[in-house]
């Protein structure tokens, strides 16, 4: 009598625990779903708060380790030696970047890029867009770059 008793309460168990519905399996299924609003997901969130502190205290090293290692900062090809941190740098482009990085970001395709206003018209948003993507299961920062020249695709499509 006991043994059965047990043996329901356990089934029971077994089946209410897995009725629940867990964050993380609407978030993963959310990630497969090209241009899929991302921005309220846990673990973009925890990205793009480690993404502007990086970019706010010019972080390199925590900067390198977000980054893609095909990561865009320029559309012509760069110098020998040069790097997104020296062209920022020289370019006076860390206010830019901090800007950008810490508004909102939107779906874009593969892409949550900021700002908004980009993702709305890419290909006439006329300022800086920053871009990020899930590569591997990580988020990693893609790119972030001017206005393409004329003739250009924008990045992000």
């Amino acid at each position: 009598m006991h043994l059965r008793l047990l043996t329901v309460a356990a089934a029971a168990g077994i089946i209410a625990f897995t009725a629940c519905s867990s964050p993380y399996k609407k978030s993963d299924q959310a990630r497969k779903e090209k241009g899929k609003d991302l921005s309220g997901d846990p673990s973009f969130q925890a990205f793009a708060g480690r993404l502007r502190i990086a970019v706010r205290k010019r972080d390199f090293e925590m900067l390198n380790s977000l980054m893609a290692a095909d990561f865009g900062y320029r559309w012509d090809t760069a110098p020998p030696g040069e790097t997104a941190f020296s062209y920022w740098t020289e370019q006076n482009l860390w206010p830019e970047l901090y800007e950008i990085v810490r508004g909102e970001f939107a779906p874009n395709g593969e892409y949550m890029v900021a700002p908004p206003a980009f993702a709305a018209n890419p290909d006439s948003y006329p300022g800086y867009r920053a871009g990020t993507r899930m590569i591997n299961g990580a988020w990693r920062f893609a790119y972030f770059v001017p206005a393409p020249p004329a003739g250009e695709q924008a990045l992000g499509q």
